[in-house]
């Protein structure tokens, strides 16, 4: 005889966890005042109430029946579902489908499985979609290949790398990816070499204030790089922790500093709207138009929340989600309950009935599966009367965080750029020659003024970071030689190069009094050709990481530091720079720039 197991076996009596609440005190979404939605837009009403903390409260035992809603100790610290906390996980899945994507082309709406955050979720899409390629023992022909754009947040490469996969950069312009033309997607994937491994049937990108780029891809241009994904069965991992801080005013900035032409034309973005003004201005995902279900969505509260929750999901065709919880159920199982449960009752509140796309999947939802915990888990304590309900945020209320988010990083970026804009360029003059006659008022000879182009870019029109292209062949020291008597091998001539004045002005910006650090292009190359050829010619600065009252002053001497830099004559200042930049480890630099008082992390570390 066959005994029936049951889930009471091996589950901890919850009467033993040695927590009894979860409590802390949470913003209310009013806090931040959002910024317009589009460019010429009044302000976004703020309805300036009491933002002073609310108090949220984890209760031992909920009194609320439905799974759906029940948010407490006693299920949150118990063993449960791979695709997440079932509370959290459909209150995720009704904000995906009903105000996120409410036009993906999906039979009853896109699925969600929450992730302990989007590391985690491109780890399990690797494991998915990536055959592991050993070099020596697996034929070169066989190796998997990845599609990204020639900057690329540095973590996907060192997760890629171990399981063999070919790094393949497509050309992008200020709008993303290029679509065609040389070294463009169609003309990577039509053009492929199949000695040097698999045509590459995987895409990673950030489309949504890119990192470290900050570019937006408009609705028109991804409708072309979907279509050349579905021609060659391309899978489109779609990574977007920065969807939520998209910069109208950046748009029309950009617009204004390059003469004042017309935009492209931009294809209508929404069709169905997602019920909330704030999100209809958004640019729409990849989903919006993924009629073959090869998009793959990496979301995460890092960005929203914090960093630490470790906490986000993947969305995708319920299929691919079906998919993506058997691996989830053999490695990290669901997220954290402490996390889970916290963020719930945050972002919750009093929950109204599901909407009718939330339920209607075609799916199984979590509630049969979950009610069998519930139901068999062993001695249960009982709600008292009086169980707190705490203050969450309500659907509503998370969109007005959202919008006030947006805000507060676009009123920075503002502030940044504008003081960028003011120091692109080295403005000096010569000396008169002759002075005007005072006899005869025969005028003397003009100053001659000299603009030097010390650096150029575009506003970000999304995402935490500005992309700057430093101009170091304007540097008086270009190509300047350099004599090295210590190298070893006797009296040798160098010049001084890119990469050279790069490195060394790096380590220049974090000395004083300028005290800044910044990232190298060097650090987001996606491949080492990349890096030799282009990538010491990129900053990338952080407008995030300061406080904003830190901004100004952070960009002043970023400013103050370049022009400096640039007035640097003397080639051995350069040799010593490059010297002891050599000496020393790049981490202690930076730890020890931070610990500065009134040092400014413009660098922002990677970031994504």
């Amino acid at each position: 005889m066959i005994r029936k197991l049951t889930p009471r076996q091996g589950l901890p009596n919850t009467r033993f966890f040695p927590f009894e609440t979860l409590e802390a005190q949470s913003a209310k979404p009013e806090r931040w005042q959002p910024t317009p939605n589009r460019p010429g837009d009044k302000n976004n009403k703020n309805n300036k109430k009491d933002a002073e903390p609310a108090h949220i409260t984890v209760p031992t035992v909920s009194g609320e029946s439905n799974p759906m809603k029940k948010v407490d100790v006693a299920t949150a610290l118990q063993y449960g579902q791979a695709n997440g906390y079932p509370p959290l996980l459909d209150w995720v899945r009704q904000f995906t489908r009903d105000h996120l994507h409410p036009d993906a082309p999906y039979s009853g709406g896109p699925d969600v499985i929450l992730t302990c955050g989007s590391t985690d979720g491109f780890a399990k899409t690797l494991e998915m979609f990536v055959n592991p390629w050993i070099e020596g023992l697996n034929d070169p022909r066989e190796r998997p290949g990845l599609l990204c754009e020639t900057f690329v947040y540095g973590n996907i490469l060192s997760q890629a790398e171990p399981k063999g996969v070919q790094i393949v950069p497509v050309k992008a312009d200020e709008k993303g990816m290029l679509a065609d033309g040389p070294g463009g997607l169609e003309d990577v994937l039509k053009n492929w070499d199949s000695s040097k491994g698999q045509r590459p049937h995987l895409m990673y990108t950030v489309t949504l204030g890119h990192n470290p780029t900050g570019f937006v891809i408009p609705l028109f241009r991804r409708k072309e790089i979907y279509a050349i994904c579905s021609r060659y069965d391309v899978i489109i991992v779609e990574d977007e922790p920065y969807w939520y801080l998209q910069f109208p005013s950046a748009t029309k900035a950009n617009i204004t500093r390059s003469g004042g032409r017309n935009p492209e034309p931009e294809v209508s973005k929404r069709t169905v709207s997602t019920g909330y003004p704030f999100l209809d201005s958004l640019t729409p995902s990849y989903i919006s138009i993924d009629v073959d279900g090869r998009v793959v969505r990496l979301d995460t509260f890092s960005k929203t929340i914090a960093p630490g929750c470790r906490l986000g999901w993947i969305t995708a065709q319920p299929a691919l989600i079906d998919k993506f919880t058997r691996i989830a159920e053999t490695s990290t199982q669901q997220p954290s309950g402490f996390v889970q449960s916290l963020v719930a009752e945050l972002v919750m509140g009093p929950q109204p009935e599901a909407s009718s796309s939330s339920s209607s999947s075609t799916t199984p939802t979590s509630s049969s599966g979950w009610s069998l915990f519930r139901d068999s888990t062993p001695s249960v304590p009982q709600p008292s009367k009086g169980t707190p309900t705490g203050q969450g945020w309500q659907m509503s209320g998370w969109i007005r965080w959202l919008e006030g988010l947006r805000g507060m990083y676009e009123r920075r970026m503002n502030r940044m750029c504008t003081i960028l804009d003011s120091g692109s360029s080295l403005i000096s003059s010569s000396t008169r020659l002759r002075p005007t006659s005072t006899s005869n008022a025969t005028p003397g000879d003009w100053d001659v003024i000299t603009t030097t182009p010390l650096f150029t870019y575009s506003w970000p029109e999304g995402g935490m970071f500005i992309w700057l292209r430093m101009h170091f062949e304007s540097h008086p020291l270009w190509q300047h030689p350099l004599f090295f008597s210590k190298t070893g091998e006797g009296e040798k001539t160098r010049v001084i190069d890119g990469p050279m004045l790069s490195l060394a002005m790096m380590l220049f910006l974090t000395l004083k009094p300028h005290l800044v650090l910044v990232s190298g292009g060097n650090m987001f190359s996606a491949t080492p050709e990349i890096k030799e050829e282009i990538g010491w010619q990129y900053f990338r600065l952080c407008f995030a990481a300061v406080e904003e009252e830190d901004v100004d002053e952070g960009a002043r001497r970023f400013v103050d530091g370049v022009k400096a830099f640039w007035k640097i004559t003397d080639a051995r200042v350069i040799e010593k720079l490059v010297d002891e930049l050599s000496k020393v480890d790049t981490e202690e630099v930076m730890a020890s720039v931070i610990g500065q008082e009134g040092a400014s992390n413009l660098g922002g570390w990677l970031g994504c």
